[in-house]
């Protein structure tokens, strides 16, 4: 099996033009002592409706490393995938997220769920994980219903863990996926998790929790963020309680999902992950469709028209484009700025809008989400937005690189 390097970054492209941009940001983070490896990631969703393809993305993958001369490791996520849709991307992938969100609560066969009822049973009563300072206590109620809620997910995430190895064999690496639900894990479910997930033989080296707050897309974390400190510290040291239990990879590590922009905890993840020497992998996707829109607008001109006109077909199309994004994104549609009104914005104005510094009296979280889910509008616009994109390419890339390295690594590392 492929072993994942400690720290890694997801750096979701959804037009594949900016691996050189993305790629440089992280070296200049190598420069400066934060060995992060890229992993380029992708959903089928994204592919869709952007249609484009797996080989898009690895050839993307491809030329900005050797562009760069890049000689370290790098892998293309595939990212989100189900039986459905994984074989599009076994040729063209070497990680894969195992999206079972929805099949968690699903109800599987009651021979196996008794019989996983009984191999649990053994944690049954007091349950100390070293490094929290409270024990504990498990019910033979407790684990039925972790048993009920999170069995059939994680068999489901082997079947696909498995279809993979068998056309791949040990190529790739393995998370396990179940954050888009509206439910937080605890860490102790996460404990049980990690023991299905070694039931199953997964050899996962990430996993992909439902953390509690809002994870966003594109805005900062919404929650308590001392409460988030403790349930992520918590979930480090039932990481490493379940690696010494199970015998799951030593690397095994937190993958935080819609994580791009999530100031207010980055200090946090940071902090926790170098008191505890632990990896992350961050999970970044539309942050960098933004910074094509910032660096369109900083440009002007036409550049400056189509980022309006992105806005102003979103704004038509809202209800379509928020659909699939209902558990990631919050919207008051009843404050986003009228098109007619965005249309006489200057280069500033709109840049300053959409650009993520909250305390700016021109940002709006809103008017950024749904430029954030309105990407099918660009893709619809084809040529025109990627001629805009080429001729623009190095205001853009400065954009993108900028972002990565100053508001996302430098503020998880200081």
């Amino acid at each position: 099996m492929l072993k994942l390097e400690k720290y890694s970054f997801g750096i979701g492209d959804r037009f594949t033009k900016q691996g050189r941009a993305q790629l440089e940001a992280l070296l200049k983070a190598n420069e400066a002592g934060i060995p992060f490896v890229p992993v380029w990631n992708k959903s089928y969703r994204e592919h869709q409706i952007v249609k484009s393809s797996p080989s898009d993305t690895w050839n993307e993958a491809t030329e900005a490393t050797r562009s760069m001369n890049y000689s370290g490791n790098w892998y293309v996520d595939a990212d989100h995938i189900n039986l459905s849709n994984v074989d599009d991307f076994i040729e063209h992938s070497n990680f894969f997220t195992l999206d079972v969100a929805d099949y968690i609560g699903q109800a599987a066969d009651q021979k196996e769920m008794d019989d996983m009822l009984k191999k649990l049973s053994v944690f049954s009563g007091e349950l100390t994980i070293p490094g929290i300072e409270d024990s504990f206590q498990i019910t033979k109620s407790d684990l039925e219903q972790i048993v009920l809620k999170f069995y059939n997910a994680i068999k489901e995430a082997a079947l696909i863990y498995q279809h993979i190895y068998s056309k791949k064999g040990d190529k790739f690496i393995a998370e396990v996926s179940m954050d888009e639900v509206d439910e937080a894990q605890t860490p102790i479910e996460l404990f049980f998790i990690l023991a299905m997930i070694d039931h199953f033989d997964i050899p996962a080296q990430t996993i992909a929790p439902k953390f509690t707050g809002r994870f966003n897309k594109g805005v900062d974390y919404v929650g308590d963020t001392e409460n988030f400190r403790i349930e992520f510290e918590q979930d480090l040291l039932v990481i490493d309680h379940a690696v010494n239990c199970f015998g799951l990879p030593e690397n095994l590590k937190l993958s935080v999902h819609s994580g791009s922009d999530k100031f207010s905890i980055y200090p946090i993840i940071g902090e926790l992950i170098q008191k505890h020497d632990k990896g992350i992998h961050i999970k970044t996707a539309g942050t960098t469709w933004l910074e094509e829109v910032i660096g369109l607008a900083l440009a002007g001109g036409e550049a400056l028209d189509t980022a309006k006109e992105i806005y102003e077909k979103a704004f038509d199309r809202k209800a379509e484009l928020c659909a699939p994004y209902a558990t990631v994104i919050d919207i008051d549609v009843d404050h986003l700025p009228l098109p007619e009104d965005v249309n006489k914005w200057s280069s500033e104005k709109f840049v300053n809008t959409l650009r993520h510094i909250p305390d700016h009296p021109d940002y709006d979280k809103g008017f950024r989400q749904l430029i954030h889910v309105g990407y099918k509008i660009a893709a619809e616009m084809g040529g025109r937005y990627l001629d805009q994109l080429e001729v623009n390419k190095e205001i853009v890339g400065a954009e993108v690189s900028k972002n990565i390295l100053e508001r996302h690594v430098g503020r998880l590392f200081g």
